[in-house]
């Protein structure tokens, strides 16, 4: 039988995914691409990428949502999402590696003291700074899921004390990890260097913000690459004039584009990056989202599904 799916994208790199799934669709895959969808009750499965897509509840036969992104929560509060349609997050390796990369590199830049040399160097400055064993060095994780616990396996390979914070107690070798609400605290006292990949909830909306900043140790740095929803802007610059947070590294923002006039970009101490932390590479991206189809197509269970009740 040949699986009939529909491609419908408003991501910046279309053309660019919309070619890779040309290359590696199969005879057994009836692929079309939004708005030459053909009569809507042959779609089977949607897979959707960016947040300007059509209603959800409009294909009567469908199996299955797919989300080119690693986020899934603007599916999950779409009101035309259909009950009982499973909706699967994409969770492959180039994602799971840019991830890696940017944050190690975030981390390692903060704890090697990278623009106090950079300052240095301007003033032509001789002066070694003092920077501690990365085992002395504490970094918690907000959030394990899958990228969440690849993240944390990296840093404590690179040697640093690596705590991790969920939901649920998960066990990953060479973490410290901490659950539930009771925990948090626990975990955020010793996170020099504070890192957040949760998912966007009620629970975790502004979840960063001045009562968080208070229980970190004095001069704690921060790297937001969850969602802009999570980090409560207004209090991030008085918390960095305080001395309780020595700055930030921001992916992610609650309006993107970062309006011009935002006091981030001016901030010495806060580095922005135009939410590219970590994207999926079309040519693993297709690869994994086809061979979840073909998961689905056998009856077997593809993961990693969303959970609507979580909301991720």
């Amino acid at each position: 039988m040949t699986a009939t799916i529909l491609y419908d994208c408003s991501d910046f790199a279309k053309d660019l995914w919309i070619s890779e799934f040309e290359r590696q669709k199969t005879d057994l895959m009836d692929l079309r691409i939004s708005p030459d969808t053909g009569p809507l009750e042959d779609i089977e499965y949607l897979i959707v990428a960016g947040l300007d897509y059509s209603p959800l509840d409009r294909y009567p036969n469908l199996k299955a949502i797919l989300s080119q992104w690693a986020g899934v929560n603007h599916i999950l509060e779409d009101k035309t999402l259909p009950a009982g349609i499973p909706v699967i997050r994409m969770s492959d390796l180039s994602l799971k590696g840019g991830m890696i990369e940017y944050i190690s590199y975030h981390t390692l830049r903060h704890h090697l003291r990278a623009k106090a040399y950079e300052a240095q160097q301007k003033e032509r400055l001789w002066k070694g700074l003092s920077v501690p064993f990365a085992p002395q060095r504490h970094v918690g994780i907000l959030g394990l899921g899958a990228l969440g616990s690849t993240v944390a396996q990296a840093l404590a390979h690179l040697g640093f004390q690596v705590h991790g914070w969920s939901r649920s107690l998960k066990t990953i070798e060479g973490v410290t990890c901490h659950a539930g609400p009771g925990a948090l605290k626990d975990m955020l006292q010793v996170s020099e260097i504070l890192v957040c990949l949760l998912p966007l909830t009620d629970e975790t909306t502004d979840i960063l913000n001045a009562n968080l900043f208070a229980q970190l140790p004095l001069g704690a740095y921060l790297i937001n690459v969850g969602r802009g929803g999570h980090l409560k802007e207004q209090d991030l610059i008085p918390a960095i004039k305080s001395g309780q947070i020595a700055g930030a590294a921001l992916d992610v923002f609650k309006t993107e584009p970062l309006p011009q006039k935002h006091p981030f970009w001016d901030h010495p101490a806060i580095t922005i990056t135009p939410h590219m932390a970590s994207w999926t590479r079309p040519e693993t991206g297709v690869e994994y989202l086809l061979n979840v189809i073909k998961y689905l197509e056998s009856g077997e269970h593809p993961g990693p599904l969303a959970d609507r009740k979580l909301g991720y």
